[in-house]
């Protein structure tokens, strides 16, 4: 591993691929930071194969490995994304956090900056719920959540056209699972990325350009 360089993790879960959509923006936003190596990671899936055949769901990008819990102490910040389920993460999602009882214990990611990320089916879905409720899992484990204020300027504002996200993180609207990411919605992700990967290299004390 290549000390020189923040490391961001952005680590997600996605069934229909709106959130990996996303995912791959925001690698794109941090990886634009001079100095940040940010590596994109899936949490294990929790339903069986019939039941994802069921769904209708697509493959799994194959391109992007499985993370275990241990390896979020390889990181120097995150961005966690995930679908919205009745207001707060999916399972999947749920279940990696549940399995990171070890590194609470010794609170071995105290300090360390993370962002979310999310889509839900429509507005009632939970598009600040969910952040709201998965502040609670970085708060045990003493993470600094970094939320996105309105630095995302006039386009936060945006009246004319339906956009997912607020001053929390970046997000989508899936709807009935059709509809994608916008490019609004992508833009806003990239920023997020780039935002949240520049606060990163700041607390490390690394200088940002000028």
């Amino acid at each position: 591993m290549d000390r020189s360089k923040t490391k961001v993790y952005i680590i997600y879960y996605s069934l229909h691929g709106h959130v990996e959509r996303m995912a791959r923006e925001v690698q794109r936003g941090a990886n634009a930071v001079e100095d940040v190596e940010a590596t994109l990671w899936q949490v294990p899936e929790t339903l069986s194969s019939l039941i994802i055949q069921k769904m209708k769901a697509p493959p799994k990008a194959n391109d992007v490995p499985e993370i275990q819990p241990y390896q979020l102490c390889e990181a120097d910040g995150f961005l966690f994304g995930f679908p919205s389920r009745f207001g707060v993460m999916a399972a999947q999602f749920k279940a990696f956090f549940d399995a990171t009882q070890e590194l609470w214990e010794s609170q071995a990611l105290a300090g360390k900056p993370a962002g979310i990320f999310w889509s839900t089916g429509f507005h009632g879905g939970g598009q600040e719920l969910t952040a709201l409720t998965a502040i609670t899992q970085l708060a045990h484990h003493g993470m600094l959540f970094v939320p996105l204020g309105y630095t995302f300027g006039s386009r936060m504002f945006e009246m004319n056209e339906v956009k997912g996200g607020s001053s929390y993180g970046a997000g989508t609207y899936a709807a009935d699972g059709t509809r994608q990411p916008t490019e609004l919605e992508l833009q806003h992700a990239f920023h997020q990325g780039k935002y949240v990967a520049e606060i990163t290299k700041k607390l490390q004390g690394r200088p940002l350009p000028h």
